[in-house]
């Protein structure tokens, strides 16, 4: 299952494919790269040291993407791709009047703030490998108290 799709893209951004370009596959796969570094950055540090003590237990210390349920990531994707990866190639950097350049701050803000609310919220992580994501797989980066 992908992350995004360029029909996600277009719920948020309907006349995206009006300004030329009508193939966005290789920014699409950049973005779904992204997220996953992102979640290895901030989310990935947390989820581990809360289960186990990787270097007394030997257990491997990578992410697994193919673990996530990656439709939790859809929106964040669709804000992280038109800022980062669709809209600078539309736009003309110019100091006022570039609508692209706004639109891009505006989806970065959207990114920020959607991707701390599926951290907050709890990222799905199918730690066992059993096809089901069970509560124990799904615990919220932030418990409001002190984590040690």
């Amino acid at each position: 299952m992908t992350m995004l799709t360029i029909t996600d893209i277009q719920e948020y951004v309907p006349d995206v494919l009006d300004y030329g370009i009508t193939d966005f596959t290789d920014e699409i796969a950049k973005t779904e790269q992204d997220i996953y570094r992102q979640l290895r950055i901030r989310w990935w540090p947390t989820w581990k040291s809360n289960r186990y003590d990787i270097v007394v237990r030997g257990i491997a210390v990578e992410m697994d993407d193919t673990l996530l349920t990656v439709s939790q990531f859809t929106r964040a994707a669709v804000y992280l791709c038109m800022a980062d990866h669709i809209l600078p190639k539309l736009s003309k950097f110019q100091p006022e009047g570039d609508k692209f350049k706004e639109m891009m701050q505006h989806f970065t803000t959207q990114f920020e703030r959607e991707f701390q609310l599926v951290l907050q919220d709890g990222v799905e992580y199918d730690y066992n490998d059993d096809g089901t994501v069970e509560a124990g797989e799904r615990q919220p980066q932030y418990f409001l108290r002190l984590q040690r």
